[in-house]
């Protein structure tokens, strides 16, 4: 080991003292030197400045170690962003998105709210009217002598369906005991009332997807032509089935409200602190999933109906609790505090929830307008004269809001804490029920010029000339008659003689009348760009027929499934 360390020294110490010498040494070079010995010496000057321009970097870097330079370094260097411009103008447009996702997204739940108040007034103004006329009509049609034709039209069937409905199940509410049920939730513990509210909201989502086809099927059984008079009689357990259905989903609706309305009654307010918590943990299973336009609307269309009713909760709540005060003003300022925690949290909620959904989606908050261009159509389409379904019961599948159990709960809660007592009292009935078909009226005409104005802007009025969006059941039925259609142009207007059933286009059309239709912007995002499904889709033409339709946004409902998934 010493030998070595030794000889290590002396090479050293030779190369040392060979550098030495060169450096007394001129360099200089003659073009008579042999081209052998000029190379090598080149060779060896060239290594001798090379070794020792490192060593001058050597003791360059040791003496610049300092602290004072490197903090002198990191006080001072510099760096240049416009070098990663696309990054950061994204980071800075999703900033943006997020900052618009608030006002963006109560333009479309304000838009939404006044949907579903229509909707809900509709129960108690224009319906009770409606079914008066068609009762008058079935009544007075066989005594002008005209047998032959038909006495109701179908849209007149329906709502004297919906009149005997309402009334049959308010006739079974009396025998529920509100009070009974109150005390009787009131004795549970807070944990217990926490998953019994929990498990309510999840029941109420799963009568709503499933109440709607009920009455959809009673409606079309009762208004369907009949080839024999024995077809008719399929009416009746449809009938008695929609009864149930909203019976038992207005009790379901009765005890969610029991339930706040304990909460807003305990002394320590912790019901109500866990129950509007839970508000936030819908936060944690929505915003770290994957999210698609047409999924994004269903959740959009969810929160909707979910504040709505809330809404109506709240109010179904302060009607009950100053009933047990005896209407005495001041308590109304003791519920005001909880009332606007309750709608906070909701509206907090919601925000935050879209906000980050649109951000982690790369989703732009202009869809949020597409969204409302949607809802709009829907209602400009229904005051058609050949419009092929009512507009309420349009609200019902979009949103998944069904009016029928929430108002018959309303009038139950209303008639049992009002007492209407002597001339004045009808009276005041009248004139309030006067101003609720006001309301109902302007609140109606207001809708219609916005909703106009949504649809002209997104370029959408020549879809109010096309045939109603077809569902999976109605183009299996017209694929015998799929020959006769498909040589019809789409664009042509149809007679007013002719009923929805007739004028639905077949599922199937060739890629040449495709090109019959104006390109607009519209088109554009009412499909959800999806490129390996656009793929599967372009190579079988079978499979276009049945899955396309379904990336529509004006055929997408609260309870589609989009992308594997319901949100």
């Amino acid at each position: 080991m010493a030998d070595t360390v030794a000889t290590g020294l002396e090479d050293e110490k030779e190369t040392e003292n060979e550098d030495k010498e060169r450096e007394k040494r001129p360099f200089h070079s003659t073009g008579r030197a042999e081209k052998s010995g000029g190379t090598s010496e080149l060779t060896e000057t060239l290594g001798f400045y090379e070794r020792k321009a490192k060593k001058q970097d050597s003791k360059r870097s040791l003496s610049d170690l300092s602290l004072l330079r490197f903090v002198s370094a990191e006080l001072t260097r510099g760096y240049f962003l416009e070098h990663n411009e696309a990054k950061y103008t994204e980071r800075r447009e999703r900033v943006y998105t997020c900052l618009r996702i608030p006002k963006e997204l109560e333009k479309l739940m304000v838009f939404g709210f006044f949907l579903c108040l229509d909707a809900f007034l509709y129960v108690f103004t224009l319906l009770p009217l409606r079914v008066l006329l068609a009762l008058i009509r079935l009544l007075t049609l066989p005594c002008c002598g005209l047998g032959g034709s038909r006495l109701l039209q179908p849209a007149q069937v329906c709502d004297v369906l919906k009149g005997f409905i309402m009334v049959l199940c308010y006739s079974m509410m009396h025998y529920v005991d509100y009070s009974m049920m109150y005390h009787l939730i009131r004795g549970q513990s807070v944990i217990k009332l926490y998953i019994i509210y929990n498990m309510l909201e999840m029941a109420d989502r799963l009568f709503s997807s499933f109440g709607q086809d009920i009455l959809d099927a009673l409606y079309w059984t009762a208004t369907e032509p009949k080839e024999r008079k024995r077809a008719h009689i399929g009416v009746i357990p449809h009938f008695l089935m929609a009864v149930l259905y909203v019976f038992l989903h207005a009790i379901l609706i009765m005890v969610q409200a029991t339930t706040l309305n304990v909460a807003f009654n305990s002394h320590n307010k912790s019901l109500l602190t866990i129950m509007m918590s839970n508000n936030f943990v819908e936060i944690k299973g929505s915003v770290f999933k994957k999210f698609e336009k047409n999924n994004l609307f269903q959740m959009s269309n969810s929160d909707i109906k979910e504040r709505f009713t809330n809404y109506v909760l709240l109010l179904i709540v302060c009607l009950r609790n100053m009933e047990q005060f005896s209407w005495n003003p001041d308590h109304l300022w003791v519920l005001f505090p909880d009332v606007c925690m309750v709608i906070g949290s909701e509206i907090a909620v919601d925000v935050v929830k879209h906000a980050f959904i649109t951000k982690f989606n790369d989703i732009p908050a202009d869809v949020y307008g597409e969204y409302r261009a949607s809802l709009a159509f829907d209602l400009v389409s229904s005051r058609q004269k050949n419009a092929y379904t009512d507009y309420s019961d349009s609200v019902s599948r979009r949103m998944g809001f069904i009016p029928l159990p929430l108002a018959l709960l309303l009038i139950r809660v209303v008639m049992s804490s009002v007492k209407i007592q002597g001339a004045l009292s009808f009276v005041c009935v009248i004139i309030f029920y006067l101003g609720m078909i006001t309301l109902k009226v302007l609140n109606s005409i207001v809708l219609l010029g916005k909703s106009c104005v949504y649809v002209k802007e997104a370029n959408m009025e020549e879809k109010l000339f096309q045939s109603p969006p077809s569902t999976v059941s109605s183009r299996v039925s017209s694929r015998p008659h799929h020959t006769k259609h498909t040589h019809e142009p789409p664009g042509e207007p149809v007679e007013e003689g002719m009923s929805a059933s007739v004028i639905t286009q077949p599922a199937h059309q060739p890629e040449c009348t495709a090109s019959k239709f104006p390109t607009s912007n519209s088109d554009q995002f009412l499909t959800t760009p999806d490129e390996s499904e656009e793929k599967v889709l372009s190579q079988d033409g079978t499979e276009l027929v049945h899955r396309a339709p379904k990336k529509d946004l004006l055929e997408i409902d609260r309870f589609t499934i989009c992308g594997n998934r319901i949100d």
